[in-house]
């Protein structure tokens, strides 16, 4: 049921709010995160998806959904057990105020919260609510930190995407009208809209499609509107550095998904392809030529995580669907991985240039080891789980254009130069002495998982999963 992941946010809140030991606050957090996950597993293991909820098509959980919920969850369960050390870290350093505290807390789970009501949104328009709510509380906890830069990254995010997503709202409306003129109605519920959708009018479709692809475009960072993403991401307090990259980016490629899904059996769908191929191939391009001059630690994972999306959008682009899915959640831990470690960097050289970072391996061998991991997972190495999703995506890549193909792969040869270059810098020996920081074990334990996790799935594709994606792509419709 829908009331249920809301009740429990609703008691994670008011927790938050009446509690005074930040380990409370933070133990309320961790246990909303717990729930949803046993909540969404629970639904994948013991129903019959898709579900409806109380008899209204407003809200539903099918394969894909729950698929999204299970990783958001995931993110956000981690990243609450590293907040517990991390926030007293940001509160001894005066980067954040006590005052503060309770607020971010309240905020993180009302983000939880709407991440899981985004991916349960059956209706288009409470799909884009829920979406801009996400930048709302996003915003906020960028916001909350002691520093003048975190309020113009949050200003300058909100003002991207929501001013993109304005262009979606446009968009939304007409295909409302298209629904109209067909057999579905005057509805905006995907599940109508799909039986539907070869119904619509290819005109009105297609111009509403490539609307709604710029607002979710701006939200998964897919260029030209990727510009808030490297600012807001190296700017915001690493835990939520990694809900930005692991889940948040998920709505934007979730709701590509969606909608590509409308075009799939309609005329319009060869075209809405290229478009996502031209701005999927953009991305990677921009990207990786971005990566080459950084020398923060934080803007080099976070222009990473555009190139992602870029991959994920060509994926979508030439129909490898599943592979997409799978390389969802495999960037989502990596990209966690590497933000974590990001973090108990910064506290060890009180900044994340690399400049001023050296003997990594010295002075924090459990971060070290996570960048290195987590590094080569983004890369798409074999043995980790991105590579075998970024094989078969540039295979079905190279069927469409082998141009385009040998495009692509130079700009990844960019794009792990730029990563060898950045990690070469970090083990220089120097001869500045610095005493090293003591990380608290809640900081840790996120780390050893996540490495834990991408040796894992990196050398066994469970058969289980592959199955429940299949089962996903195939109730969308593709």
């Amino acid at each position: 049921m829908i009331e249920v992941p809301a009740i429990i946010g609703a008691l994670a809140v008011i927790a938050v709010m009446g509690l005074r030991p930040i380990r409370l606050m933070n133990l309320a957090t961790v246990l909303h995160a717990v729930a949803i996950l046993f909540w969404a597993g629970y639904a994948v293991l013991a129903k019959q998806l898709p579900l409806f909820f109380q008899n209204s098509h407003y809200f539903f959980l099918d394969a894909l959904g729950a698929y999204e919920i299970l990783i958001s969850a995931i993110i956000f369960l981690l990243a609450s057990i590293y907040a517990a050390g991390y926030v007293s870290s940001l509160i001894e350093a005066g980067e954040l105020n006590q005052k503060n505290v309770r607020l971010f807390y309240a905020v993180f789970n009302l983000l939880l919260s709407s991440v899981v009501f985004a991916f349960s949104s059956n209706n288009m328009a409470l799909l884009w609510i829920f979406a801009e709510l996400t930048t709302v509380f996003s915003a906020i906890l960028i916001v909350l930190l002691n520093a003048k830069e975190n309020i113009t990254a949050a200003i300058k995010y909100v003002f991207i995407t929501s001013t993109a997503m304005l262009f979606s709202f446009v968009g939304l409306i007409l295909l409302f009208a298209a629904a109209k003129q067909a057999d579905a109605g005057a509805t905006l519920n995907w599940s109508e809209l799909i039986q539907s959708a070869p119904e619509l009018s290819s005109p009105l479709l297609a111009f509403s499609l490539a609307l709604i692809f710029i607002g979710f475009a701006a939200k998964s960072g897919i260029a030209p509107f990727h510009t808030w993403l490297p600012p807001a991401h190296s700017k915001a307090p690493s835990d939520v550095s990694v809900l930005l990259s692991g889940s948040i980016l998920n709505i934007g490629i979730y709701a590509i998904l969606r909608i590509y899904s409308l075009s799939y059996h309609t005329p319009v769908q060869e075209l809405f392809s290229w478009i996502l191929l031209v701005f999927g191939l953009a991305t990677v391009g921009i990207a990786a030529l971005s990566m080459v001059v950084r020398t923060n630690l934080k803007k080099l994972i976070a222009f990473s995580s555009i190139e992602h999306m870029g991959i994920m959008t060509i994926g979508i682009s030439v129909g490898a669907i599943i592979w997409v899915l799978y390389y969802s959640l495999a960037h989502s831990l990596a990209k966690a991985l590497l933000f974590f470690s990001a973090g108990i960097f910064h506290r060890q050289y009180h900044g994340i240039k690399s400049e001023f970072m050296h003997d990594i391996f010295d002075m924090q061998p459990l971060a070290s080891w996570g960048f290195a991991i987590g590094s080569m997972a983004v890369l798409g190495m074999p043995l980790f789980p991105i590579f075998l999703p970024k094989f078969f995506i540039l295979a079905q890549l190279g069927k469409v254009s082998v141009v385009l193909l040998l495009l692509a792969l130079l700009l990844l040869l960019i794009v792990a130069g730029s990563f060898v270059w950045f990690g070469m810098q970090l083990i220089q020996h120097k001869e500045k002495e610095l005493p090293k920081y003591a990380v608290p074990f809640s900081m840790k334990f996120p780390i050893i998982i996540l490495i834990l996790l991408l040796l894992v799935l990196g050398l066994y594709y469970p058969e289980g999963m592959r199955l429940f994606l299949e089962k996903a792509v195939q109730q969308i419709g593709i």
